[in-house]
Formats: C-alpha cells, structure tokens, sequence
C-alpha cells in the first residue's frame, strides 16, 4: 500500500542554497538530511526533493512510498508492471522504478515518506 506522502523531485545544482531560498523567500519549512534536501509549505505532507544533479531522460522525479516495498515490488510484477530500476539500495534508502505506457518513469521509495 502506498503512503499519503508524496515528494517531487527537482534537480538543482546547490540543494541547500535552494532550500534556503525556498525558506526565506517562499517562507518554505526545510531540512537537510544528507541526500534528503527538501523544502514544503507549512502543513503540507508533499515536499520537494531538492535534488543536485542533471535531469534524466523519462525521470518525472515524483516518489511514491510503500512499507515493505520488495512485497509491493513483487506485488506490482505479478500484474506485468514495467520496472525501469528493479529493486536497489543505496546508502539513502531502497528503491525501484516502475514506467508508464507513455515512458514516465515514477520512483518507489520503501518508507512513510521523507
């Protein structure tokens, strides 16, 4: 089951300058957890994934999050869901991503949410 957290990702080249301007000029709630830059508007449960890097082509850089996503993942392969990054774990979390008939690419991040 998918979560009520949502977050977005948008490639930036200075994660924590961003954060800082999305804080002081959009009046943003932010936090700084390594690879987790992120940035919302007070209350909300989306936030912005402030990103560094360069775009990828297909990556819409939404995220969705699941407990227990490698029960989810195989869940999703059993209905023939496409997957364009099969199961992986990296120092900031476990994740996959599935693609859509059009080449959307959407990430599964196993977790409430960031």
């Amino acid at each position: 089951m998918v979560s009520r957290e949502i977050s977005v990702a948008v490639m930036v080249s200075d994660a924590k300058r961003s954060a800082r301007w999305f804080k002081e000029s959009l009046g943003f709630q932010t936090s700084a957890d390594g690879h987790w830059v992120l940035a919302w508007p007070r209350g909300s449960t989306a936030k912005v994934h402030l990103c560094e890097g360069k775009p990828e082509p297909g990556n819409s850089g939404i995220a969705f999050y699941t407990k227990g996503l490698a029960a989810y993942v195989k869940k999703l392969k059993a209905k023939g869901v496409k997957f364009s990054k099969e199961l992986t774990e990296r120092d900031w979390g476990t994740y996959a991503m599935v693609e859509d008939e059009d080449g959307n690419q959407y990430w599964l991040i196993d977790g409430e949410g960031p």
